[in-house]
Parts: structure tokens; sequence; C-alpha cells
């Protein structure tokens, strides 16, 4: 059975940006490998998110049967055949071919550490040989597999791909409720942040000097005077001319239903 020596490899696996080197590619911000069994028992699938540093997303999926043929691949262009091979429950290779010869070889290892190290190599025109190299670690706590290089492998029983397989969708809906709580406190701190905002703007112009009567909804112009303390104004600062009356001009304000007051 195959799963026995993918069985190592088969979670979701986050990157260490800063841990890789990159000749073909530039290096991401963010990124996640994953490798799944199908139900049928024979067909892998590898998924690879990346997020560049300009905040870029970029996909791609492909499904193999990791028996050493060489398959059709409809992936794209420059590719049209995909072959995997298994060396041993801590090694395995994929190699993406265009009219028969190699562009692409990938190179899966579990390190003694535990960790995913995933070498691509990229094959150019004129023999020259483009290397990128990504580390990996695993999103789940319990590690199917042993963590020296001394130690042995541990394998598989049926009862133990099913919990796998529970473990993993059980990580990914934690995963994304804890994603959906961050971004919610994000925007939580977001809302403090104009709220404090407010207040202190609030602050300045009710201790400054008060002519009339603001009205909400209405823009006015807080001033700075020569002795530090402010004046709100309906005049703007190019109504006054070449000269203004102040020391300086601080903001344009909106005094909100709340009374307090917001800068535009």
């Amino acid at each position: 059975m195959y799963y026995l020596d993918v069985y190592n490899f088969l979670a979701s696996w986050q990157l260490f940006p800063e841990n890789g080197t990159y000749e073909f590619g530039s290096r991401p911000k963010s990124g996640f490998y994953k490798i799944e069994m199908m139900e049928t028992g024979k067909h892998l699938t590898v998924s690879i998110n990346l997020v560049t540093l300009e905040d870029l997303a970029f996909a791609s999926q492909y499904e193999v049967i990791p028996d050493g043929e060489i398959y059709p691949y409809a992936g794209g262009d420059e590719v049209n055949g995909i072959q995997v091979k298994l060396i041993d429950s801590t090694h395995f290779e994929t190699h993406f071919y265009h009219a028969q010869h190699t562009v692409i070889s990938v190179f899966h290892e579990i390190t003694p550490k535990g960790y995913l190290k995933v070498v691509q190599k990229h094959f150019r025109e004129g023999g020259t040989e483009l290397t990128d190299t990504e580390l990996y670690h695993k999103q789940m706590s319990v590690l199917p597999y042993s963590a020296s290089v001394s130690g042995a492998v541990i394998r598989p029983t049926e009862e133990g791909v099913i919990r796998h397989h529970a473990l993993t969708a059980m990580e990914e809906q934690t995963n994304m409720q804890l994603t959906q709580i961050r971004q919610q406190v994000e925007l939580l701190a977001i809302q403090a942040k104009e709220i404090q905002m407010r207040k202190e703007i609030s602050m300045m112009i009710y201790n400054s000097k008060l002519n009339f009567a603001p009205v909400i909804g209405q823009v006015y112009y807080l001033y700075e005077q020569d002795d530090g303390t402010h004046q709100l104004s309906m005049i703007g600062p190019k109504e006054w001319g070449p000269r203004l009356p102040y020391k300086s001009f601080v903001s344009a304000v909106k005094l909100l239903a709340d009374h307090t007051w917001k800068e535009v």
C-alpha cells in the first residue's frame, strides 16, 4: 500500500520563509504545502499556496500516483508529464517532463528534526540549473515519524490513517476559527485606535476657544495659536488669504452625533 511509505508526509506544512534559499523564484512572505491521500488509496493530492512580499497569492494543485510511472500532466504548456518515485518512508521525488525532458525535479525529505525539506531544481535551456530550497514545519502536534535518524519510523495501521484524517480535519477547522478570531481582534484594534484618535482630537477641541455652537455633521477648522492654545473656526486655511492669523493649521474636523470629533 502506498500510504505506508507516504504516511509521514500526509499533513499540512507551514513554510519557514527565512530558512529558504531561492535562485529561480523570489522569497515568499508565507506559504503552505499540503499532501493528502485520496479516498482511492492510490492518488496523492499536493496543494501549494504562497503569498509574496507584495501580498500576491499564488496556488497550485496536482494529483499523482506514486508508483514511478510517467503520467500525462495537464497543468500548462511547459509541462506535459509527471512522475512520482517513492524512495523510502522519508524521501520521495517528483519529476515534471516536457517532450520527455525533465524541466523540474522536486525532492521531498523528512529531516531528522521532523521538518519537511523541499528542493526544487529547475532545468533551463542551455543546461542552466536553478535551485529553490524550502523548509516547512508540520501543523499538527502529533508526529507519525521518528524525530531522529536512528529511530524507527512508525508504520500506520488503518486505524492510524483514519485518525490522521480526523486530526487533519480538526486542524483545518480550528485554524479557520483562529483566523476568524484573529481578524476580529485586528478589526477591534483598528476601531479602538480610531476611537482613541477621536477622543484625543475631541479633548483638544473642547479645551479650545469656542465662539459659536458647533452643528453636528458640519466641518470646522482647528488652529494652534501662538500661546499654544487652540481655536476652532468656521473659516478654512485657504480662506484667510496669504496671511494666516494663527501659528498653524491643525486639521479639518467634523462633529459626530455622539459629540466626538473626527478628522476629515
